[in-house]
């Protein structure tokens, strides 16, 4: 199976984000961080993800007549890679970009279903910017934030340290037309006013 197909799956993309961040559960753990997922899915689709190498087996230990499984996540496993990004179809993408927007909001809604006090305070926020960027440039930018980031997502937990889940977007605008003097077009209510003016 193709990781896409693996990996894009609602409650199988649940589970790979409740190990991010250097994480290692047993089943019920898991359970409990999703309980709105009845435990037979979860069993299942925590064995496919074992089975598929995504998720690896660290501890075992016998609780009465069974024996309880503590699950980590291989990171390298649970990316698509590039030569997979690079053969999807535009429709794949869209699929892809659906399930991970599907998934950041459910994020938020879980996160704002705690009713924190102050969202501000606990860091949450989104914010979007534009910059102009030669690919060069773009090459460059991408490679500064892998370098502030990457130590950054090898901490372990610990004392004071809470998990904070970082999703990350870069759209390209769609290229404007501009006229011989360099100028975009103009607005659709600045033609508006135009016309006006000169009637």
């Amino acid at each position: 199976m193709a990781s896409a197909d693996l990996l894009l799956h609602p409650v199988r993309l649940r589970i790979v984000k409740a190990f991010l961040g250097d994480r290692a559960l047993t089943s019920k753990q898991l359970a409990a961080e999703l309980p709105d997922v009845p435990a037979g899915s979860i069993y299942r689709h925590l064995a496919r993800l074992t089975e598929a190498g995504v998720l690896q087996v660290v501890a075992e230990r016998r609780v009465r007549a069974t024996t309880e499984r503590t699950y980590a996540l291989r990171m390298y496993a649970a990316q698509m890679q590039p030569d997979e990004i690079a053969g999807m179809t535009l429709d794949q993408h869209v699929n892809a970009f659906v399930a991970y927007v599907a998934g950041l909001l459910g994020d938020f809604d879980r996160y704002i279903g705690t009713k924190p006090t102050s969202p501000g305070k606990d860091g949450a926020g989104y914010r979007v910017g534009a910059m102009w960027l030669t690919d060069a440039e773009l090459a460059d930018y991408l490679r500064e934030l892998t370098a502030i980031s990457q130590p950054r997502l090898a901490n372990a937990p610990g004392a004071g340290r809470r998990r904070r889940m970082l999703y990350t977007v870069l759209l390209p605008a769609p290229n404007a037309q501009h006229d011989e003097a360099g100028r975009p077009p103009p607005l659709p209510w600045r033609a508006t006013e135009t016309k006006k003016e000169s009637s």
